[in-house]
């Protein structure tokens, strides 16, 4: 680069005259300078000076390009002018042009201020790139259109949302693509959008290549003509929306099924505070119109309430829901509701959890399940009216043995009155007569007793009960039916077993349809010979008292094993197939079993009975299975 002590001797030769001045660069309007064949300034015009004013000449060189000795050196040698040179000084861009005069070896240098030009270049050129950018890797689909609605250009989206490429778009209608349903009048409201505000929002549905269609959504701007205002292009960016139209549809949907439901559906918070009853609900709270939520403690008893803090909320947090069996205790003081309570726990997009409240009545369930508990209390009446009349001459024998012993000591009592004046003890006789008479009648009336208890009619009385004495009971009922049958019935009935919860009557009634069953097997097998069958009771592995009676019968092969609960089910001849579907339906009904277990020989019949009352005995479903007997 020429040095300032150069240009200074150079500028006092030419004051002194002693080089040739240059008119010309004096009239050039553009900051510009004369250089020789080194790229030293030989001359400045005025327009450059006044650029430099209140700086050194020998400044000048710092305006020119880093590389202008190379430019001067290539402006000379190929004999042609060099443009839009680019150079930064300070905060200005300059743009210079090389202009070579080859006789005289010296090159023109002039300079063009072009500061917001370049800017404004740069930027345009930025936003071309961020443009290009935008459109070939956004997921929308920018697109260009005649005011008729004729593709102009798309961005390569049009592929993956449509599948068709912006090149056989181009020139085709966009609404040869949509829905028919949607033309009516969307094209018209567009327009008159379009040429009123210069923009405007439409959803409808276009086709896809393949024929399905998509929901689209679309932001149309106008692009007018500077000076007639005349819109002369359209300028559309459009989106995919069809996964959001089918949630809000479904949302709509659900919203409807809610609404309509007939089954309480209440928005709840874990704070205790209800956002939303359906119409179900309203109706099942004995709400008015326009009465506000009320909280859960309104018409949940203490007791929901504390499962719901203690368990509900963390269950239906971790799982998504939790249920349990309540009551709803409507506010306008109408009977209380059951219901199965379901807490629901839904996640919203946001990620923050909101839940519902489901009750499905069930005061339909309650009372089929007490006409059932009725239906199967009279059936069970039934069957041990017909268990006694089948036992009617063991009865008879029992009742029969005390009225005879009454009678004959009713008859020595007369005649020891008759002797009193000859027979010094015979009011000692009379005496010990009458007490045999009143232990044979006490005997009799507890027989009595026992069979009105057993044939009682009336509703359960869960309650607890001494398994062995209720064995031993039930061993009386049928004694005399295994005595004739020659079968001899062996208790085996283990100390201290705890006591099971049962009503009385219905235990004693499973129990003697059960040894019926194994006295008829024994006879079956031994006619006319001596036989046993088995009672156990002992403490069950699994808690409560385990009750098995074993006989010595034909047993059951494997194919009818699986009948022996089956209603209706027998293999007597005179059989209805009711006692052992109706012993399990009563077993279960206190919250314990009854299995049938074959055996080497004979069958073994095991029941299985809580040691702790049930929640609620009368509410245990009762299946309906069946029987041998």
């Amino acid at each position: 680069m020429p040095d300032s002590t150069h240009l200074s001797h150079w500028l006092r030769l030419q004051r002194q005259g002693r080089l040739p001045d240059s008119p010309w660069l004096g009239h050039d309007p553009q900051p510009s300078l004369l250089l020789d064949a080194e790229a030293r300034p030989l001359d400045l015009n005025p327009a450059l000076r006044q650029w430099l004013e209140g700086q050194p000449e020998g400044e000048a060189a710092a305006l020119l390009p880093v590389n202008h000795p190379a430019l001067v050196r290539a402006c000379l040698e190929q004999q042609r002018a060099i443009e839009h040179v680019e150079a930064q000084w300070g905060e200005r861009i300059l743009l210079w042009t090389f202009i070579p005069d080859p006789l005289r070896q010296r090159v023109l240098a002039r300079c063009q201020e072009a500061t917001g030009q370049i800017l404004a270049e740069r930027e345009s050129a930025k936003a071309r790139r961020l443009y290009r950018l935008i459109t070939e890797n956004t997921t929308d689909l920018i697109s260009r259109h005649t005011p008729d609605g004729s593709f102009l250009d798309a961005s390569p989206a049009s592929w993956t949302l449509l599948g068709y490429w912006p090149e056989q778009l181009r020139g085709r209608l966009a609404r040869s693509l949509f829905h028919r349903r949607n033309l009516a009048g969307l094209m018209q409201r567009t327009q008159d959008a379009l040429e009123q505000d210069g923009y405007h929002t439409m959803t409808y549905r276009i086709r896809h290549r393949d024929g399905h269609y998509l929901w689209f959504e679309t932001a149309c701007r106008a692009i007018r003509d500077t000076y007639t205002g005349m819109v002369v292009e359209v300028v559309a960016v459009s989106r995919d929306i069809t996964a959001r139209i089918e949630a809000e549809e479904n949302k709509r949907r659900l919203a409807d099924v809610v609404e309509a439901n007939p089954d309480p559906v209440l928005f709840v918070q874990p704070g205790g505070a209800v956002t939303y009853l359906n119409p179900a609900a309203r109706r099942t709270l004995g709400l008015q119109v326009g009465q506000g939520m009320p909280p859960l403690a309104a018409f949940l008893t203490e007791e929901v309430l504390h499962s719901l803090q203690d368990e509900g909320w963390n269950r239906a947090e971790s799982s998504g829901r939790w249920s349990l069996e309540a009551r709803l205790q409507p506010l306008d003081g109408a009977a209380s509701v059951p219901v199965s309570l379901m807490l629901l726990a839904h996640r919203a997009a946001s990620g923050e959890r909101f839940y519902s409240l489901v009750a499905h009545d069930q005061s339909e369930r309650e009372l089929r399940e007490a006409q059932q508990r009725h239906h199967q209390d009279e059936l069970a009446h039934s069957a041990r009216l017909v268990t006694l009349g089948e036992l009617a001459s063991g009865i008879a024998h029992e009742i029969n043995q005390p009225l005879a012993a009454v009678v004959n000591y009713a008859n020595a009592s007369l005649r020891y009155l008759q002797a009193l004046d000859t027979q010094p003890e015979a009011a000692r006789k009379v005496a010990q007569g009458l007490e045999r008479i009143a232990e044979q009648a006490t005997h009799a009336a507890e027989v009595i007793k026992r069979l009105r208890a057993f044939l009682r009619k009336g509703g359960r009385r869960v309650q607890a009960l001494d398994i062995a004495e209720v064995a031993r009971e039930t061993v009386r009922l049928c004694a005399w039916e295994a005595q004739a049958s020659q079968v001899a019935i062996q208790l085996h009935l283990a100390d201290n077993l705890s006591p099971v919860y049962a009503d009385r009557v219905l235990l004693e009634q499973v129990l003697l349809n059960l040894l019926r069953n194994a006295i008829e097997a024994n006879r079956e097998v031994h006619p006319q010979q001596p036989s046993q069958i088995v009672l156990d009771a002992a403490a069950a592995s699994e808690g409560g008292v385990r009750i098995s009676v074993s006989d010595q019968g034909p047993g059951v092969s494997a194919e009818q094993l699986p009948q022996l609960f089956t209603p209706f089910y027998t293999s007597k001849a005179n059989g209805l197939g009711l006692g052992l579907s109706m012993s399990r339906s009563i077993v279960e009904g206190f919250g314990g079993d009854l299995q049938a277990e074959p055996q080497a020989q004979g069958l073994r019949m095991c029941c299985r009975l809580p040691a702790s009352a049930p929640v609620d005995p009368d509410s245990v479903s009762h299946s309906q299975t069946g029987t041998r007997a």
